[in-house]
C-alpha cells in the first residue's frame, strides 16, 4: 500500500528559525548516525522515517560516511525517498556531509575542493537527488586553507546541488573565520553542528555567541550524549548496549559518580511526569539560539517517547537550576 504522509503532520511539530535566515527547522530532527546502514532491517528505518514526517519531523541529517558500511544510510534513505516521499520533497530538508574518511587515496577524507566535490555528487547519486538543502564541512582540516574549504561549499551552492551550508565540529574562531569568509563569497553559514548535552557544554564558553554574532543556527547532535542521558543504565549495562557495543563509549563513561548524577537527572525528570531523555532534550532546547536538535531512534516507539520532550511546559528557574546544582556535583 502507497505511503500518504499524515495531514495532521504539522499539527503539534515547533519549527524555529536558523539564525538571521529564512529557512525553519523542526525543533527536533531525525538523524541517521546509527541504525540507518545495512546492518539493520530496512522495514524498521522506513517505519522510523514515515512515522518521524507523520510528526512533523521534516529534517532529515545524513552524512556520506554514516552506515555502516559508509555510505549506506545515504542508499537507504534514498530509497525510502523513491519509495515513500519522493512527492513531498519540497518538504524536506535533507542534509548531508563530509570531511571523514570515504576511500582509499589522498583524495578521500578532510576538506580539500576535490574531495567535498567528489563525496557531494557520490551522496546525491546515493540518494536519488539534484540536491541537497544543506551541506556541511563535517570537521576542520587542519592542512587546507580555510579558503578552500569554504569556497567548495560556496561552490556546492552556485552549481546547484546545495541550498544552503553548514559546518561541524568547528571551534568559536574556526565559526567566525569560516562565516567570515562566506560572507565574503555571498554565500552565509547557514548552521553549525556541534556535539552538545548536560555532560557537554561547551558551546555555551563562546560558541553560541558567536553563532548569535554571525546570524546563524545551532544544532547540536548527541543530545542524550550517546544514550547515557536515559533511562538505559538506570539498572546496570546491558549487552546490547552502546557502551558494549560501540567504539563512542565504554564503561569509563559510566562511572559510580556519573551514575549518581543520571539517577540525580532522573528523579528531575520523574518530577516534571517526564523521562529521562524528555528531560534532556528540553533542556537542550532551552536556549532559542538552538534552532534544533538532532536524535537517533532504533524503533518508532523511541522516536515517539523522544518527540514527547516537547509537549511538556518549559524548564522552571528552580528546575534549571536544580540541574545546575546535579550536574556540577560531577567528579567524572
Amino acid at each position: 500500500m502507497a505511503y500518504e504522509a499524515a495531514s495532521s503532520r504539522y499539527q503539534d511539530m515547533q519549527y524555529r528559525r536558523s539564525g538571521r535566515s529564512g529557512l525553519k527547522l523542526p525543533a527536533i530532527s531525525l538523524g541517521l548516525w546509527h541504525n540507518f546502514g545495512h546492518a539493520r532491517p530496512y522495514e524498521t528505518q522506513q517505519e522510523i522515517v514515515r512515522r518521524a514526517f507523520d510528526l512533523g519531523v521534516t529534517h532529515f541529517d545524513l552524512a556520506n560516511n554514516y552506515g555502516p558500511p559508509p555510505g549506506s544510510a545515504e542508499t537507504n534513505f534514498g530509497r525510502i525517498l523513491a519509495e515513500d516521499l519522493r512527492p513531498y520533497r519540497d518538504e524536506l530538508i535533507i542534509s548531508t556531509k563530509a570531511g571523514y574518511d570515504m576511500w582509499d587515496g589522498p583524495y578521500g577524507e578532510w576538506g580539500s575542493r576535490k574531495y567535498l566535490t567528489a563525496s557531494l555528487d557520490q551522496s546525491l547519486r546515493r540518494m536519488g537527488l539534484e540536491y541537497v538543502d544543506i551541506f556541511y564541512s563535517h570537521r576542520p582540516d587542519p592542512d587546507t586553507p580555510l579558503e578552500e574549504t569554504m569556497g567548495a561549499l560556496d561552490r556546492a551552492v552556485r552549481a546547484g546541488k546545495a541550498l544552503y551550508v553548514g559546518i561541524s565540529n568547528y571551534t568559536p574562531e574556526q565559526t567566525a573565520s569560516a562565516a567570515e569568509i562566506l560572507r565574503s563569497l555571498g554565500t552565509p553559514l547557514l548552521i553549525h553542528q556541534p556535539r552538545y548535552s548536560m555532560f557537554d557544554r561547551w558551546i555555551e564558553d563562546s560558541l553560541l555567541d558567536v553563532l548569535a554574532e554571525e546570524g546563524a543556527g545551532c544544532i547540536p547532535f548527541s543530545p542524550l550524549a550517546q544514550g547515557l542521558l536515559t533511562d538505559r543504565y538506570l539498572s546496570g549495562i546491558p549487552d546490547d548496549s552502546r557502551v558494549r557495543t560501540s567504539r563512542f563509549l565504554n564503561e569509563s563513561d559510566l562511572s559510580d559518580a556519573r551514575l549518581s548524577v543520571i539517577r540525580a537527572l532522573d528523579e528531575v525528570a520523574r518530577g516534571r511526569g517526564q523521562s529521562l531523555a524528555q528531560l534532556a532534550l528540553a533542556w537542550a532546547l532551552r536556549d532559542p539560539r538552538v534552532t534544533s536538535l538532532i536524535i537517533g531512534a532504533s524503533s518508532v516507539t523511541q522516536l515517539e517517547q523522544n518527540l514527547g520532550a516537547l509537549s511538556a511546559p518549559p524548564l522552571s528557574s528552580d528546575e534549571l537550576a536544580r540541574i545546575d546544582a546535579v550536574l556540577a556535583e560531577q567528579t567524572v
